[in-house]
Formats: structure tokens, sequence, C-alpha cells
């Protein structure tokens, strides 16, 4: 947290150490990667109701994400309330309509041609919850003085990373979806004009008929992602 005093740096000893053994760390290194793994993106889910426990600790956990000066600049609304779902939706499908209709260009058209998306997002209604993920430009102290947050756009997506993955951790499916522009979500949520939506993640449990786009399995090679220097 970011306060207007009480700066002075206090070192803590570190509270949480894992001593591990070179075997536990690789082990453990394989189970988690095998885990997401089967992380999937759909967009067919069941209309069914997750207890909103389990998204608040989901939450909690993006709220842990290491941020530029520890300002943690990020909020999530998260919805259930269908008729907030159901403006959510309409909304974005405006925006979509104008996507797919040429305001995309070309090239991104033709990219998306093999993941099977078009304007239709009923998904923005069927998902159990809808997390908007806000990313807070500047804040304010209590007495009213605007003060300037960093990194804002890098923290945020890391704390974003860390809420898909408590959603899978606890065997929730999630779809990403980004809307552009997103200025209608901040009106709709009633958020602040400091802060930026970046993200809809859609929550809930997997149809019996959701399906994924066969492209969607094939991963880019080790080589193509990593280098090691060793």
């Amino acid at each position: 947290m970011f306060f207007k005093s009480g700066l002075d740096y206090q070192a803590l000893s570190l509270p949480d150490r894992f001593d591990w053994d070179e075997k536990k760390r690789l082990n453990e290194s394989k189970i988690f990667f095998d885990w997401m793994s089967k992380r999937h993106s759909i967009r067919d889910f069941k209309k069914t109701k997750i207890n909103r426990k389990v998204i608040e600790n989901a939450i909690r956990t993006a709220g842990t994400a290491p941020s530029g000066a520890n300002h943690q600049p990020w909020h999530f609304v998260a919805v259930s309330n269908q008729k907030i779902k159901k403006k959510i939706r309409e909304a974005a499908e405006i925006e979509e309509k104008d996507f797919y209709a040429g305001g995309a260009g070309d090239e991104w058209l033709k990219a998306l041609e093999p993941i099977g998306t078009n304007e239709s997002k009923p998904h923005l209604e069927d998902a159990a919850w809808l997390i908007i993920v806000f990313a807070q430009r500047y804040g304010y102290f209590d007495d009213g003085t605007r003060y300037k947050n960093y990194y804002v756009p890098e923290s945020v997506g890391i704390a974003s990373g860390f809420l898909i993955t408590a959603l899978h951790k606890a065997g929730l499916s999630i779809l990403t979806h980004t809307p552009n522009p997103m200025r209608f979500l901040t009106e709709l949520l009633n958020r602040p004009k400091s802060e930026k939506p970046i993200m809809i993640l859609a929550v809930g449990e997997a149809s019996e008929k959701a399906k994924i786009p066969a492209v969607a399995k094939i991963k880019k090679i080790d080589s193509e992602i990593m280098t090691i220097h060793e």
C-alpha cells in the first residue's frame, strides 16, 4: 500500500520459506505444469451458481501479486447479477459488431478465423460470474490528494495471471474477453475515471457441449519461447 506519511523503509525477516530439495522442487514444477496444461478457454458455460467465497478467494490471490512500488493498482468487480450481466453483454455486442464489420481490419479478422469467434457473446450471460479487471492509473490519499501509480499495465497483467491461475486451481473454466473500446464498463459498474477496464473474465463450469478450437492445442515449442544461458 501507499501512504502519504510513514514511508521509511523497514526490513522484516522473510515470513515464508520453502527449503525444498532438488527432487521435490522438480516434482512440484512438473505437477504445476501438468495442471496448468489442462486450462482451456471455453465459450459454453453451464448456467449453474458458483459460491461467492470461491470468487473472493481467487481475487484475494490476485491481490497478492507484486506491483510497481507496491501500489497495487488494480480493482476487480465480480458480477453474478443476471440483469447486470445482460447489460454487459448487450453493450459488448454493440462494440463487437463494429469490430467484426471491419473495424478490426482484415489482418486481425483473418487471425481470428481459426478461433471461430464472432460478435455473439452469450457466455457473458451464461457464465456464473463475470470478473471485470480495472487498472488504476492513479489514486487518492484520504485528504483527496492525487498520486501516481507506476508500472500499471505490467502490475495488472501479473495480477490477472494470478487470478486466472487461482480460478483454474478451483476447477473453474475462464474465458478472457476484451471488447474494444471498453469505456461502457466504467459507466455501467460505476467505477471512477481513474480506473481503466482491461478485460472481462467469464467464469464458471464448462457445459457438456463445450468445445475449443483445434488451433488452441498448438503451442510454440520450447526453443521458440525460451533461451537458456547456463
